[in-house]
């Protein structure tokens, strides 16, 4: 009997054992273990933060490089042809350049606005020149990206840039087709406009001889060839243009003389570069030029000069 009593001592014993050992919590539990310290209080798991979003990438509107478009044909009562040009960085218009050109040659309409001779002020009455209103059309579309923000009315002005009282439409339509045509090559010179004349009037004429070289998407786009004269008086184009200087009447010529400059001009618009007008003497004549004889030595030197600035 005290064998037996032992037995169940003893297997009593082990139960209260193993029903202690599985008191008091679930050790099979892994996320419970996860929370409890060292002295069995719950410890706070720190919360993960989420990887913050990628930024979206703003898809490039625009192809870099530069665009241009001009009219179609010269306005029949002003003569103008209005260009632009726009240059894009980044998918972003970063430049643009309202600007027109005339039938007769010469100097470009911001060039003509700036230096007086398109007077919309004092022919006109507008509230600003020509040039200052383009600058506020050019800026408007750099801000806005977008040449459809220019809302046009049925007269072709806007009311979508103050200070703006000037025909716009030729604008909106040139940079929507620029823009749409896609970016076109590049010329070697740096855009801007470009001056420079002679040191002296000729001592035997009298007249000093003068280059003005307009750049744009680094092709030369305008030039104007002109003089002026020691005794002062009109400059050489506008005589010529009045039968005063008349080279037909007064001495043969196979055209007079503002029409001769028209065609060297319209010459170094093709060519691009002035060493391509061939000289055949050294008093400056050429024959790479239909219709010219008088002297271009000087006028190939001066635009040369004035390329030089824009290099």
């Amino acid at each position: 009997m005290k064998l037996r009593s032992w037995a169940i001592f003893t297997a009593i014993t082990l139960l209260a054992g193993a029903l202690t050992a599985c008191g008091g919590g679930n050790a099979a539990d892994p996320a419970e273990d996860a929370v409890q310290g060292s002295g069995g209080a719950a410890v706070e798991q720190p919360v993960e933060e989420p990887a913050p979003a990628e930024p979206a990438v703003e898809e490039a509107k625009y192809a870099d490089g530069v665009y241009y478009a001009e009219a179609a044909e010269f306005a029949e009562k002003s003569g103008w042809k209005e260009i632009v040009g726009l240059k894009v960085e980044g998918g972003k218009i970063v430049s643009v350049t309202w600007n027109g050109l005339h039938r007769d040659g010469g100097l470009d309409k911001k060039t003509s606005s700036e230096e007086g001779l398109y007077g919309l002020v004092a022919k006109g009455g507008a509230i600003a020149e020509w040039h200052e209103q383009a600058a506020k059309a050019e800026q408007f579309l750099i801000e806005t990206q977008d040449p459809a923000a220019i809302a046009v009315k049925d007269d072709g002005t806007t009311d979508a840039v103050s200070g703006v009282t000037v025909g716009v439409d030729e604008f909106v339509t040139l940079v929507t087709e620029a823009l749409e045509a896609g970016p076109v090559e590049a010329g070697p010179y740096k855009d801007g406009s470009y001056h420079t004349e002679q040191a002296e009037f000729d001592a035997n004429s009298g007249w000093k001889y003068m280059v003005h070289v307009t750049v744009l998407n680094g092709k030369i786009i305008a030039v104007n060839w002109n003089g002026v004269h020691k005794d002062g008086g009109d400059d050489k184009k506008t005589q010529s243009k009045n039968g005063v200087y008349a080279m037909v009447e007064k001495a043969g010529a196979q055209a007079e003389w503002h029409e001769q400059a028209l065609k060297m001009e319209q010459y170094l618009l093709e060519t691009q570069d002035p060493a391509k007008i061939n000289l055949t003497d050294e008093e400056g004549h050429t024959d790479a030029v239909s219709g010219v004889s008088i002297k271009v030595g000087e006028f190939q030197r001066l635009v040369a000069e004035a390329l030089e600035q824009a290099k």
